[in-house]
């Protein structure tokens, strides 16, 4: 289905099992999983995205949930979304034609029969690292994501913080240079100068200004995080330095991050980290020097392993502590 292979794949026994149902809903592709109270996947699929109305994404959640299940009993279900979550339980999607206030529990649960909560994808990272990933049984955790945006999931005491309108975590909007123009005010102070689409905007503003190393010889089709990686790494010295800059202005928000909450780990995770290499010894290093000198000294910043399952991971830990608070560790995670 579109631009995005179809993954599905069973894992699971011959008899019946509590699990739980978690899904990843993004702009343009979907991803859904089965998974048991140890964390293992049981059954998953990834397909694009059904855009043929408002609520055929809600249709797609339910049909996969269904597919998947198999003979296993769901506990209950836990959705992410690339979005604002309301405190009143409807989702704003941006990249969802037609999501302004979509009961995305509501309409899943009552369908699938079983208790459903929607979280953003932010959120659902920090829950998956801090369950199964780089941060695991940590209790003060931060979670950045950077890739075609920049978001950061924040665990405090083993409670996720959300804001006064749920809006914690726009990491994106984090000033960390004195830097303005419309590209600033646009997308926010960091996500104009480190996410993917910045590098290419970087290399595009190289070329124009006439200079640019290799640069130039890259087509306006091949102009792309990954084209540009690949010269940084043959040392074109204008392509190190967009991932060099970025890698310094991601410190400088990492540094904020350990200055302000104290976590205990600090993960990187998104789309940039397949070009980790470039920028992630710059990240540390900045972060470290910029940083409360004590928090400098325990903190911990890593890399994610988990990628994209740990916000599936996230939603199965969050519907299973959400059916069964006493189980599972940190069950006030969502309070």
């Amino acid at each position: 289905m579109g631009a995005y292979p179809t993954r599905f794949y069973y894992n699971q026994p011959f008899f019946t099992m509590i699990a739980a149902f978690a899904a990843d809903l993004g702009g343009t592709k979907l991803a859904a999983a089965v998974v048991s109270p140890q964390g293992k996947f049981l059954a998953r699929k990834t397909e694009a995205v059904d855009l043929s109305s408002s609520r055929a994404p809600v249709a797609q959640i339910c049909r996969l949930a269904r597919e998947l299940a198999g003979t296993n009993k769901l506990a209950g279900g836990a959705i992410a979304v690339p979005g604002l979550v309301r405190r009143s339980g409807t989702v704003w999607a941006p990249n969802l034609p037609g999501w302004e206030r979509v009961p995305l529990a509501a309409l899943v649960g009552k369908a699938l029969r079983i208790p459903v909560q929607v979280e953003s994808d932010r959120n659902a990272a920090v829950l998956g690292e801090t369950w199964r990933g780089a941060a695991r049984g940590k209790s003060d955790a931060v979670v950045l994501l950077v890739g075609t945006g920049i978001g950061a999931g924040i665990l405090s005491g083993g409670r996720l913080l959300r804001g006064a309108h749920e809006l914690s975590g726009c990491a994106g909007w984090m000033v960390v240079s004195e830097a303005d123009g419309d590209d600033v005010r646009r997308f926010g102070g960091l996500e104009a100068f480190a996410c993917g689409p910045a590098l290419v905007r970087a290399a595009a503003n190289a070329i124009e200004a006439g200079f640019g190393g290799r640069l130039p010889a890259l087509s306006r089709e091949e102009l792309n995080p990954h084209n540009i990686a690949r010269l940084a790494r043959d040392n074109d010295p204008f392509a190190r330095q967009i991932f060099q800059r970025a890698g310094n202005l991601l410190g400088m928000a990492v540094a904020n991050f350990i200055s302000l909450f104290d976590p205990e780990v600090v993960i990187v995770s998104g789309g940039m980290t397949a070009v980790a290499d470039l920028f992630f010894n710059t990240l540390k290093e900045t972060a470290l020097a910029r940083c409360q000198p004590l928090a400098a000294g325990q903190v911990q910043i890593k890399l994610s392993r988990l990628g994209n399952d740990a916000n599936l991971l996230g939603m199965a830990r969050l519907a299973f502590s959400a059916s069964k608070p006493g189980r599972f560790p940190h069950a006030n995670l969502v309070s």
